[in-house]
This record gives structure tokens, C-alpha cells and sequence, in this order.
């Protein structure tokens, strides 16, 4: 899980090292600056994977997409509805 994290998050633009154990996240120097973003993400069929890029994509200078996110109602029903309300697009992605 480390791994598919750390890869899209470099994906986004962040400056992040991956070791053993976890991650090094470089921040942003306490500015609020958006993330690159513009990534496809791949999610590994994992919920937590793909909330916590549709998430970042809220802080992006452009969309973030996951791969698949089929399995995101399954441990919160509601979450579609609740990015919705913070302003977030969540669209299907054709084929």
C-alpha cells in the first residue's frame, strides 16, 4: 500500500520519499499552495487508495482521478455525496 501511495502521490506532483516503513512527505513550507495534481491514479481495488486521492484532488491545480472507485461505497456509503457538498466533481469515467 506504501508504494501505490507514494507513486501517486509523485504522480500529483509531491515530493515524497517511500521507505521500509513509511513515508517522507515533503511539505509545503506552511503556504497554502494548491498540489499539481492532474494524475490517474491507481487505486489497487484498495478504498482507502482511492478517498484519500479524491480527497487531495479537492487541493489540486487540476483533477485528480483514480482508476476505479467501485469500491468506495462499500465502507462509506455516503462519501460521493459529502465530497459533492465540498464542492468536489466525482464523474465515472467512460469505459
Amino acid at each position: 500500500r506504501l508504494a501505490a501511495i507514494a507513486a501517486g502521490l509523485t504522480a500529483c506532483g509531491v515530493a515524497v520519499q517511500e521507505l521500509p516503513d513509511g513515508l517522507i512527505i515533503e511539505g509545503r513550507g506552511g503556504q497554502a499552495r494548491p498540489i499539481p495534481g492532474g494524475a490517474r491514479v491507481a487505486t489497487h481495488m484498495d478504498h482507502r487508495i482511492a478517498m484519500s486521492f479524491l480527497v487531495a484532488g479537492l487541493a489540486a491545480q487540476r483533477p485528480v482521478t483514480v482508476d476505479d472507485g467501485s469500491m468506495i461505497n462499500t465502507s462509506f456509503p455516503g462519501f460521493r455525496e459529502l465530497m459533492g457538498g465540498l464542492g468536489a466533481s466525482i464523474e465515472n469515467a467512460p469505459g
